[in-house]
């Protein structure tokens, strides 16, 4: 009892600040996504894997759903066949809104910008790289291919160029063998997640390095823009983005490969920096692309649309019209970095109180008995004396 009164005198004696836990925010309502139903249905699909609760939430609550995220008070998004998309501000990471941001789809060739951001840094655009039997041995003649010819010789950067002009899966599978070293292309697949993990695309994996379709491949609306965000910071990837014909020396008695850039907004949607499309029986139609106007740069993503009626294009500008249509600053979450903390939750204080500092108040929960209440102080005490001791021995 002695102990005890001690400890209800220091109970007394210490200025304790009563913290109360904040209330769970209530969930937002389901909105569904504004939707066109194209005029034939899409062939069947697996069912995507569900997403983790905490990592729905990255980029802001409101991100974590399956349906519509836009910021209240604002004009309603067009209606599109994309099951999936996002509308982002390329410079300052806000998002303007999104359809099941978080939600896992099928990526296609759009997955070509996650081989640029993971592989452009690595590799010397001047270097010469011979083309090996395996480069092409598992590529369909009809799939998209920029023309590589076994045995021949290419610098890096004409492969960056066939990558993105033609969306060349033969330069998809020599880049990323050439940039996985000696583990060869399963090397840079690696790089490819690695990359996408520093980026905290955290709904992506990557099978294939081209895009074509491969068990357990997926990625997001949301995980796109982060992508997209890092291979538009550099300015050779800009470049071969924004280039819409070159030309590649062929080999000896052949004649040069003519690369002229794939159906884009590049000549259709004034502004437009760069952009890239896919298509997969499972996939359906994707794009990422930005457009610049007034001093905005916007990224879209969108995944899983029909080519009737607009087409993956065709939503994509109406998507970009809905975000310039917005004032600056308009937001329902932001694009995260790589560099800043991995939890996006801060603790709420209680309205009209600070956070206790450490070596400062006391902080108990309500509700404990004052028994309770003297254990806990005592343990803190405790631990706070102990502390001071092991800093005095320092």
């Amino acid at each position: 009892m002695t102990i005890l009164r001690v400890m209800l005198g220091a109970v007394l004696t210490v200025p304790a600040a009563v913290v109360v836990p904040p209330a769970p925010a209530a969930a937002a309502p389901f909105v569904s996504c504004p939707a066109v139903q194209p005029p034939a249905p899409p062939p069947a699909a697996p069912s995507p894997p569900p997403v983790d609760t905490a990592e729905a939430a990255v980029g802001g609550e409101a991100l974590a759903t399956a349906g519509l995220a836009i910021p209240a008070g604002v004009p309603m998004a067009p209606a599109v066949t994309a099951t999936a998309w996002l509308v982002a501000d390329l410079d300052s990471g806000v998002v303007l809104g999104g359809c099941g941001p978080h939600e896992h789809r099928t990526p296609a060739s759009v997955q070509k910008l996650l081989l640029a951001a993971a592989l452009m840094p690595r590799l010397d655009p001047a270097q010469v790289v011979e083309v090996s039997r395996d480069d092409l041995r598992d590529l369909d003649p009809a799939s998209s291919l920029m023309g590589l010819v076994e045995g021949g010789h290419y610098t890096i950067e004409s492969l960056w160029l066939g990558l993105l002009l033609k969306s060349g899966n033969d330069a998809a599978n020599v880049l990323a063998r050439v940039g996985g070293g000696s583990a060869g292309r399963p090397g840079g697949v690696q790089a490819m997640n690695d990359e996408a993990h520093r980026l905290r695309a955290n709904q992506t994996h990557a099978v294939t390095p081209s895009g074509l379709d491969g068990l357990g491949q997926y990625t997001s609306a949301y995980d796109l823009a982060l992508i997209a965000r890092a291979a538009f910071a550099r300015e050779d990837f800009r470049r071969y983005i924004s280039t819409r014909v070159a030309q590649i020396p062929g080999e000896p008695g052949t004649p040069p490969l003519a690369l002229t850039h794939d159906v884009t907004l590049l000549d259709t949607y004034p502004g437009t920096l760069g952009g890239k499309t896919g298509f997969t029986d499972l996939a359906r139609q994707t794009y990422v692309g930005v457009a610049e106007r007034d001093g905005r740069r916007l990224a879209v993503t969108l995944l899983g649309a029909e080519t009737a009626p607009l087409g993956s294009l065709g939503e994509a500008s109406a998507l970009l019209n809905w975000g310039f249509s917005l004032a600056p600053g308009t937001s329902v979450g932001r694009l995260v970095t790589s560099d800043e903390k991995k939890d996006d939750h801060q603790v709420a204080a209680v309205s009209g109180e600070r956070p206790a500092r450490a070596g400062g108040r006391l902080s108990v929960p309500i509700g404990l008995g004052a028994a309770a209440v003297a254990v806990v102080l005592a343990a803190l005490l405790w631990r706070r004396v102990g502390a001071r001791r092991r800093a005095g021995g320092r």
